[in-house]
C-alpha cells in the first residue's frame, strides 16, 4: 500500500510538470532565473538595503525581503508585549478593567485585519496634518501625513571599535548572568559580585556613548516645507506595525489568560502565604510557569502574524508580496519562477520560527537539579 500511495503520489507529479510545461511552451514563456539580473527599473519606497536606480530584480527581492522581515519582528515583538498587559489586565479583580480587556479582546479578535489596517491607514494615518503642522514628541521625533520620522545614529571615529567592546562586554554580562543564576540556583544564594560585575560589563559601553563621540544622533528638523534629518519610516509601516500588533496582541493575551489558568490557585495563595505581592507572584511564579505552557501555540502565532503580513500588499507596503508577488510578476511576466520565490521565502520564514519555537519549547521542558 506504501509503495502504491508513493506511485500515485509521482505520477499525479509528473502529469503536473508534464502540463505545466506543455503551457508554457504553448504560452511562448521564458523559463529560468535569469530575469533576476536584470535591471528592476521601479523604486521602492522603503529599503533597509542600498536600493539604487540601477538595481536588479535580484536586489528588490532581497528589499522586499528584509522589510517583511522587519515588519514581522516589530508586530511580534510588540503583540507579545502588549497582549501580556492584555492578559493581565483581562485577569485583574478590577471590575472595569477586566472588562475593557475584555471588550478589546472581542472586538479586536472578531474584526477582519484587512479591515483594520484599512482603518489605521485611511482613517487614522490619512487625516494626519502635513510635515509643518506635526505631532512631536519633545521635538525628536515627528508624525505627520508622511510618515514616523525619528532621529537616526550616525557613526563617529572610534565606532568599530566600540561595536567590537560593546559586543564583548554584552557577551561577558550574558555569561556572568548565566554563572550567578546557576549558583543560585544551586546554592540558594545570590552572587552579588558577579551581578555587579555584569551590570558593569552593560554600563561601561553604555558610558561610552554617553560621554564619547563613537555614535551621535541626526536629529530630524523642519527645513522649508518638510522634516529633513532622520530617518521616516513611511506610513504604510505604521499602519502595517500598528494593525498586526494590535491583532495579534488579542489572540496572545487569550493563550497566556488559557495558560495562567492551568496553573493550580494553590500556588497563588501560597505566595500570598508567604507575603509576596501580587506582581512579585506573576513575575516569580505564574508567568514562569504559563511561558512553559504556551510556547507550542505561541509559536503557530507567530508563524500567522508573519503570514498575515502578506496582506500589506493591500496598502502599498513594499514586502514580499508587493515587490515580488506583485510588480516582478507583472514585468517579467515569469509566474512559475516568481511565485516559486514567494512562496519559498514564506516557507524559509516560516520553518526557522518553528525551529525558534521548537528549540525554546525544549529548553523550558528541561528541569535543573
Amino acid at each position: 500500500m506504501q509503495v502504491g500511495l508513493i506511485a500515485a503520489v509521482a505520477i499525479f507529479v509528473a502529469f503536473i510538470v508534464a502540463n505545466l510545461s506543455a503551457n508554457l511552451e504553448r504560452l511562448n514563456i521564458a523559463v529560468g532565473f535569469g530575469f533576476l539580473q536584470r535591471t528592476a527599473g521601479f523604486d521602492i519606497a522603503q529599503s533597509l538595503i542600498p536600493y539604487p536606480p540601477s538595481a536588479t530584480y535580484l536586489r528588490a527581492f532581497l528589499a522586499a525581503f528584509a522589510n517583511t522581515v522587519l515588519l514581522a519582528v516589530v508586530s511580534i515583538s510588540a503583540a507579545t508585549v502588549l497582549g501580556l498587559f492584555i492578559a493581565l489586565a483581562r485577569m485583574s479583580t478590577n471590575p472595569l478593567l477586566s472588562l475593557v480587556a475584555l471588550g478589546y479582546i472581542e472586538a479586536v479578535r472578531n474584526i477582519p485585519l484587512l479591515l483594520q489596517l484599512f482603518f489605521w491607514y485611511f482613517s487614522v494615518l490619512g487625516p494626519l496634518p502635513l510635515p509643518r503642522q506635526s505631532f512631536d514628541l519633545f521635538g525628536l521625533v515627528f508624525l505627520n501625513k508622511r510618515g514616523l520620522s525619528l532621529p537616526a545614529p550616525v557613526a563617529g571615529p572610534g565606532f568599530s571599535v566600540f561595536l567590537f567592546v560593546a559586543a564583548a562586554a554584552l557577551l561577558a554580562a550574558w555569561f556572568l548572568f548565566r554563572r550567578a543564576r546557576l549558583n543560585r540556583i544551586r546554592s540558594g544564594r545570590s552572587s552579588i559580585a558577579l551581578l555587579a560585575t555584569a551590570i558593569a560589563c552593560i554600563a561601561v559601553p553604555l558610558l561610552h556613548v554617553l560621554l564619547g563621540s563613537p555614535v551621535s544622533w541626526e536629529i530630524p528638523e523642519l527645513r522649508g516645507l518638510n522634516l529633513a534629518g532622520g530617518v521616516v519610516v513611511i506610513p504604510e509601516f505604521v499602519a502595517m506595525a500598528i494593525g498586526m500588533t494590535v491583532y495579534g496582541s488579542a489572540f496572545i493575551a487569550e493563550l497566556i489568560r488559557g495558560g495562567v489558568m492551568t496553573v493550580g490557585k494553590g500556588q497563588t495563595e501560597a505566595g500570598m502565604a508567604l507575603g509576596l505581592s501580587r506582581a512579585r507572584i506573576y513575575s516569580k511564579i505564574i508567568i514562569p510557569q504559563v511561558f512553559r505552557a504556551i510556547v507550542p501555540p505561541l509559536t503557530g502565532q507567530y508563524i500567522t502574524l508573519l503570514k498575515n503580513s502578506s496582506l500589506a500588499a493591500a496598502i502599498g507596503y513594499p514586502d514580499l508580496m508587493l515587490i515580488v508577488a506583485g510588480t516582478t510578476l507583472n514585468q517579467t511576466g515569469q509566474p512559475v519562477e516568481v511565485m516559486a520565490i514567494a512562496m519559498a521565502s514564506y516557507l524559509l520564514l516560516n520553518v526557522l520560527i518553528s525551529l525558534g519555537g521548537n528549540v525554546v519549547n525544549k529548553r523550558m521542558q528541561l528541569v535543573e537539579r
